[in-house]
C-alpha cells in the first residue's frame, strides 16, 4: 500500500514520490518529461551555486532558473556553505518563483564538496544547522534538506542533524542511505532513513536503491518513511514513477514500454531540451543528450547500434532520425 499524501507546508506530495534532484539531468525538460508520464509528486531543479549567485548576480545561474508554474509542486535546490550567501541566494530564487526551496547537502563530487558545500556540510552539524537556519529566516516558503548518512562510514551525522534542522524550521527531509565518501559504491544502507524517521516529525523521503515497486514497498515496510525519492534509476525510465504508483496503488504491474514507446519518450525528451537550451548552441544541447538517450535502452539484444548512431548524433535532426525510425517498427500504446 502506498503510503499518505506529505504536506510541506501549503503543499501536498501526491503520490509521495519524488524526483531526486540530479546536476546535468533534472533540468524542465526532463522535469516535465516525468511529469507527463504521471506518477510522480515532486520534482527537484539541478542544484545551483549560491557562492556564484553572491559574487556574480543571477547572469551566471540564470539558465537554471527554469522553472514554469506549472510543474508545482517542485523545489528549486541551492548548494554552499555560506549562511550569508545561501539565505541570499533563497531570497533570490523565491522572488522568481521558488515554492519549495531545497538545501543540498547530499553531492559528494569534488566540484560541490571540496569547496565545503553539499555532503561536506555532514562533517560539522553545527555549521550545516547554522547554514540551514540562515534559509529558513529568509524565505516564507517551505525548505527542505537532501542529505547523505554522513561523510565517512563510522560518522552518522544525518540523524542528530535532521534533529538539529527540524529544531531551525525545515519542513522535510530527504536521506540517501550512503556516506558521501561512497559515492554510488556498494549498496545504500536504509537503516540510516529509518534511525531519522523516527527522531523527526517531519516528512523523510527514502532514497538509494529504489529501482522497482517492490524496492518501494520494502524502503516503506523497513524504514517508515514517508515517501520515496528516485534518482539515477529514472533516468531513461521516467516512466518508473507510474508504474511505482500503480503498483503500490492497486497491486497491478503494469507492462514495461516496447522499444518503440521508449523511443517516442526519448524523442520528447530530445525536442524539449533542444527547445529549452536557448543558452547554448544546439550542437552542444545533442551532444549532453547523447549520453542521456541511450539509457533508454533502445538496442536490442546483444546491439549496440542504436547506441553506437545516437553518441555520433550532431543535431536535433539526426536524434529525430534515429528515433522515429524506431518508431516505426512496431504498433505503439498510449504513452
Amino acid at each position: 500500500m502506498i503510503s499518505n499524501p506529505i504536506h510541506i507546508g501549503s503543499h501536498t506530495i501526491n503520490p509521495p514520490l519524488s524526483l531526486a534532484p540530479m546536476a546535468g539531468h533534472t533540468n524542465h525538460a526532463f522535469r516535465t518529461l516525468v511529469r507527463d508520464l504521471g506518477g510522480c509528486g515532486l520534482v527537484c531543479t539541478e542544484l545551483i551555486s549560491s557562492n556564484i549567485m553572491k559574487n556574480s548576480g543571477v547572469k551566471r545561474t540564470i539558465h537554471r532558473f527554469d522553472w514554469t508554474p506549472d510543474e508545482q509542486p517542485f523545489a528549486v535546490q541551492l548548494f554552499g556553505n555560506d549562511p550569508a550567501a545561501m539565505a541570499l541566494a533563497a531570497r533570490v530564487v523565491v522572488d522568481y518563483g521558488a515554492p519549495i526551496v531545497d538545501i543540498n547537502m547530499g553531492c559528494w563530487v569534488p566540484k560541490v564538496a571540496g569547496k565545503g558545500g553539499g555532503a561536506a556540510l555532514l562533517k560539522d552539524v553545527s555549521t550545516a544547522t547554522r547554514v540551514v537556519e540562515a534559509v529558513v529566516h529568509a524565505v516564507n516558503v517551505p525548505v527542505t534538506v537532501k542529505v547523505r548518512s554522513g561523510w565517512d562510514a563510522g560518522d552518522m551525522t544525518a540523524v542528530p542533524f535532521a534533529k538539529a534542522a527540524e529544531q531551525v524550521g525545515v519542513k522535510a527531509i530527504a536521506v540517501h542511505g550512503r556516506y558521501a565518501k561512497q559515492g554510488f559504491q556498494g549498496d545504500a544502507d536504509w537503516d540510516v532513513i529509518r534511525q531519522v524517521k523516527e527522531i523527526v516529525s517531519i516528512p523523510v523521503f527514502g532514497n538509494g536503491d529504489v529501482r522497482s515497486a517492490a524496492d518501494a514497498r520494502r524502503m516503506i515496510a523497513l524504514t517508515g518513511c514517508d515517501g520515496v525519492m528516485i534518482g539515477r534509476t529514472a533516468l531513461g525510465q521516467p516512466w518508473i514513477f507510474q508504474h511505482i504508483a500503480h503498483e503500490l496503488a492497486t497491486g497491478e504491474t503494469l507492462p514495461e514500454p516496447s522499444r518503440a514507446e521508449r523511443a517516442t519518450i526519448a524523442l520528447k525528451h530530445a525536442r524539449r531540451t533542444v527547445a529549452d537550451a536557448t543558452h547554448i548552441p544546439e550542437r552542444v544541447a545533442v551532444m549532453e543528450l547523447r549520453g542521456q538517450l541511450t539509457q533508454f535502452d533502445l538496442d536490442e539484444a546483444a546491439s549496440v547500434a542504436v547506441r553506437d548512431e545516437l553518441i555520433r548524433a550532431e543535431s536535433l535532426t539526426d536524434l529525430e532520425t534515429i528515433l522515429v525510425r524506431l518508431m516505426e517498427t512496431e504498433p505503439l500504446l498510449a504513452v
